[in-house]
């Protein structure tokens, strides 16, 4: 039987492009390795807790992921981050520092010191950057000053990326900030121009369930479309299309969207498209460890009113980042008690890969016992090791970018998507995703059958 489409890969990619080319009436099939769906968003909930092993947040600030969100019937489901998320918390040299959410924050509060603040105040001076591609270190030191780079931009690229900022490319992890300097030749303009004309737009979502609801509801809304279980050996282009050979045969489609790790497309498109295969394969994704801790709340004396903390370098400190996630959203943990989520390894410390699971998870607990003032042991304790974490957008990423949205023009039929191509974020995740259905239900070839029927009413 020849399909439509085959979606490879069944995590938010992959479920999101699948759901989209559905809703315009092609027949698409998704095939995903695991006996679940939804990748590394993973919500547990246990005794009264909620883990999340993956992503924590929905960004709202993209809006064809938020439409799509809608369209699920989850937007009027979601919270927004909890009213006693007041302060993002920097770590340096084992100190926390707390920093009022307000644009005045970095300015009433002594975490940099009286110059480091005056060169942030510079800003707008500035000169356009004409040069070639900058690491998120290069770009705001150049912009805000080495203490800022240092001291704020570094620890969130570790925080978001797991990343170091020296080596991650300013135009591939934070486009908008490199797009904001040339457009309007100054970062401090655009941010508060943004702030003034769509504050709506950067909530922060999740659900009562965890991010792990939104795989969920798109796999029930594809229902059969969507087969588990399913190793993919391997991928031959034919005269009609694609034949796809698996661990339950071989299927057959006109387009196929490669919707997994890039080590795996890397392994897919070694026949088809050497030049995608060296592209996806130069993607880092190191090991990055996650730890969840339930506490009584008297054994914790930190308030805890904030999104968590990130930290800079320190030497002898593992974490690169936590988060208060009983304060950032409801039913995260009984009432008296708050859960807190602890991150390490990465670029960062790639070391840790080789601890033990229950030596990672108590180092851990050790080191936010003595940042967060935590008496005892943790009442639970959950630990999960990402052998591959997120990708890394190093410098040259651009370039690779091109590579990725070019594979249809290499090999006619096939498309890529996924956290390592534009963006990290289950939001960017969903954009990209849609962008990639879009172009598929363009250029797919439309057949006479029901499905090419359904093609005809769409376009």
């Amino acid at each position: 039987m020849m399909h439509d489409v085959i979606v490879i890969g069944g995590g938010i990619s992959g479920l999101a492009t699948a759901y989209d080319l559905m809703r315009r009436g092609l027949d698409v099939q998704l095939l995903e390795r695991q006996v679940r769906t939804g990748g590394n968003a993973i919500s547990e909930g246990f005794d009264g807790f909620l883990m999340e092993h993956g992503p924590t947040t929905f960004n709202a600030s993209v809006p064809q992921a938020v439409e799509q969100i809608d369209a699920l019937g989850l937007l009027d489901q979601a919270h927004d981050l909890g009213p006693d998320v007041k302060r993002r918390y920097l770590r340096d040299d084992g100190k926390l520092t707390g920093i009022a959410a307000t644009p005045m924050g970095f300015f009433t509060s002594n975490y940099l010191t009286l110059r480091g603040r005056a060169r942030i105040l510079a800003e707008g001076l500035i000169p356009r950057h004409k040069g070639c591609e900058e690491t998120i270190h290069a770009f705001t030191a150049r912009r805000f000053g080495r203490e800022f780079a240092d001291k704020v931009m570094d620890p969130m690229a570790a925080g978001i990326f797991m990343g170091d900022s020296t080596e991650l490319s300013i135009s591939g992890a934070f486009p908008k900030l490199a797009e904001m300097e040339q457009a309007l030749g100054s970062i401090t303009r655009g941010v508060l121009r943004a702030k003034r004309g769509s504050e709506p737009g950067r909530h922060l979502y999740s659900w009562d369930g965890g991010i792990g609801t939104i795989p969920q509801v798109l796999t029930r809304h594809l229902g059969a479309r969507v087969h588990t279980g399913i190793t993919v050996f391997g991928l031959s282009k034919t005269e009609q299309g694609f034949a796809v050979k698996t661990s339950n045969g071989t299927r057959n489609a006109c387009a196929v969207v490669l919707a997994v790790q890039p080590h795996v497309a890397a392994q897919l498109l070694e026949r088809v498209d050497p030049v995608g295969a060296s592209a996806t394969g130069a993607i880092q994704t190191p090991t990055v460890n996650v730890g969840f801790f339930g506490y009584r709340r008297e054994q914790v004396a930190h308030p805890l009113d904030g999104l968590g903390f990130l930290s800079t370098k320190d030497d002898g400190c593992i974490l690169s980042g936590s988060q208060f996630a009983s304060t950032m959203y409801p039913h995260r943990a009984p009432d008296g008690f708050v859960a807190i989520s602890a991150y390490a390894g990465g670029v960062r410390n790639p070391e840790l890969a080789r601890v033990s699971g229950i030596d990672m998870a108590a180092q851990m607990h050790a080191e936010l016992a003595e940042v967060l003032g935590i008496k005892g042991d943790p009442v639970v304790t959950r630990f999960r090791r990402w052998p591959l974490g997120l990708p890394q957008y190093t410098l040259g990423h651009a370039a690779r970018q091109k590579l990725f949205f070019e594979t249809p023009k290499r090999v006619e039929g096939l498309y890529l998507t996924g956290n390592y191509t534009n963006g990290v974020s289950v939001a960017n995740c969903i954009k990209s995703a849609l962008d990639i259905a879009g172009e598929v239900a363009v250029n797919l070839p439309v057949s006479t059958g029901a499905s090419g029927l359904a093609q005809r009413a769409m376009r």
